[in-house]
């Protein structure tokens, strides 16, 4: 056991017994000042995997010495609940700086000289640049979620916020999957940084389905609500597009459903209010995009939807890791068309996607009996999968035969030619007369 004696009273509080992989493995790598880069899987309690080591080395009073960065604003203030009561063990202050929240309240926090702060990049760097926060007694720069982070524009955001610290300054990225950009770290940052992965050796996951229901675009919201009427049900709900999820979130709103949005353009307070009362067990859906969604710990969540299949990997990987966390059992549904289908199984060989039907109100493995006679149908993608109580498409209907075309009518046959009428020909014969005169 290396959790240091101020923590462990904390720890064993909340219930952790033993460490994880990864925070065995990064302990004293990040107590002696190594670079590093921590891959290990999602739920595996990377936060404090990270926090405590680096926690034991704060001097209090001593200006800013840990700046922690993610990719979004739910999850630096995620980061900062976990870790402000270890913090305050130690006698250490933390805030979190965050894009969508108050400017004023979050310059008031800073006045107090806290020697943790967790941050969105962009917001720092104005605060940066604006003389509010100076960087120059940085001792380690974390940058959580960091494949998702390197990738610009974060690449560029780093790196600035980098340079305005020391040379020296230690470096810890983090993350669930790998990145190409963590070859090139000492490119970029000028400092060697070593590869610390444990995900082959790491099984804190708990068993997770991995689900698809095929349907047409059409019976997406219809699989949706019915998924959402599932009893114990609560999922995450997660989108490519941010305008497709505004769609779905008007369309539910009409509906008899709990749900709330996590929207990059709406206030902070509303985003941490839905945040919270997902939480809580009071929304049964929460909508958000894969930005949003980033590294959010919900504990012991029952599923993940993926409304709109993810076009890379590592999108999928960490949608599903917010299901299935440290032990708990979880499942991914994936909502789409065989075409989706196909590409998700290509996307993610190493997952076993079967196919789900919806079977007396319960997903199920096994078809609904009248699935068989329907085959063709849902083949041919005019519909969802069904279930013997619920259908996310019209029913089928028997194929009327058409009856032979009759023969056209008399009266609908071209006239036959007609001779001309008496008084008509003594005209022409009259022109005719006076045009040989002429």
């Amino acid at each position: 056991m290396t959790i240091a004696t101020p923590f462990l009273p904390l720890w064993q509080q909340a219930g952790f017994k033993d460490e994880t992989p990864i925070q065995a493995a990064v302990d004293q790598p990040l107590r002696q000042d190594e670079s590093i880069v921590g891959l290990a899987p999602t739920g595996s309690g990377k936060t404090l995997a990270f926090g405590l080591p680096l926690l034991t080395k704060v001097v209090p009073q001593g200006g800013v010495q840990i700046l922690i960065l993610a990719p979004s604003q739910e999850l630096a203030v995620q980061t900062r609940d976990v870790l402000r009561p270890y913090a305050a063990a130690v006698d250490v202050s933390i805030v979190a700086v965050t894009g969508s929240a108050n400017v004023k309240r979050q310059l008031e926090q800073l006045k107090k000289k806290p020697e943790v702060i967790v941050a969105t990049a962009g917001r720092l760097l104005e605060l940066v640049a604006a003389g509010k926060v100076r960087l120059h007694t940085l001792q380690t720069l974390v940058v959580d979620e960091a494949d998702e982070l390197l990738r610009d524009p974060g690449l560029g955001q780093v790196r600035d916020l980098a340079m305005e610290a020391p040379s020296d300054v230690q470096l810890a990225f983090f993350s669930a999957t790998p990145s190409p950009m963590f070859s090139d770290l000492a490119k970029w940052f000028g400092q060697e940084v070593r590869v610390i992965d444990v995900r082959d050796i790491d099984h804190t996951q708990g068993a997770v389905r991995h689900l698809f229901v095929q349907t047409d675009n059409a019976h997406r919201e219809t699989w949706l609500r019915h998924l959402a009427h599932l009893d114990k049900f609560q999922a995450l709900v997660f989108f490519n597009q941010n305008a497709v999820m505004e769609k779905v979130a008007r369309t539910l709103s009409h509906q008899q459903i709990k749900f709330a949005v996590l929207s990059k353009t709406d206030r902070a307070a509303n985003r941490a209010k839905a945040l919270t009362d997902f939480r809580k067990g009071r929304l049964t859906l929460l909508l958000v995009t894969d930005m949003a969604g980033r590294g959010l710990d919900i504990p012991k969540l029952p599923a993940v939807i993926n409304y709109q299949t993810p076009t890379r990997a590592e999108a999928y990987i960490h949608r599903a890791g917010r299901t299935g966390r440290m032990g708990e059992p979880g499942t991914v549904v994936t909502i789409g068309d065989d075409h989706d289908k196909r590409n998700l199984r290509k996307l993610v060989p190493q997952y076993d996607i079967r196919r789900a039907f919806l079977v007396d109100g319960k997903l199920s493995l096994t078809p609904p009996p009248r699935e068989a006679v329907e085959s063709e149908t849902a083949a041919a993608g005019t519909g969802a999968a069904t279930g013997s109580t619920t259908s996310a498409r019209p029913a089928t209907k028997p194929v009327r035969r058409e009856k032979p075309a009759a023969a056209p009518r008399q009266a609908d046959a071209a006239p036959a030619a007609r001779k001309p009428h008496k008084k008509a020909r003594a005209r022409d014969q009259k022109n005719k007369g006076k045009r040989k005169k002429g």
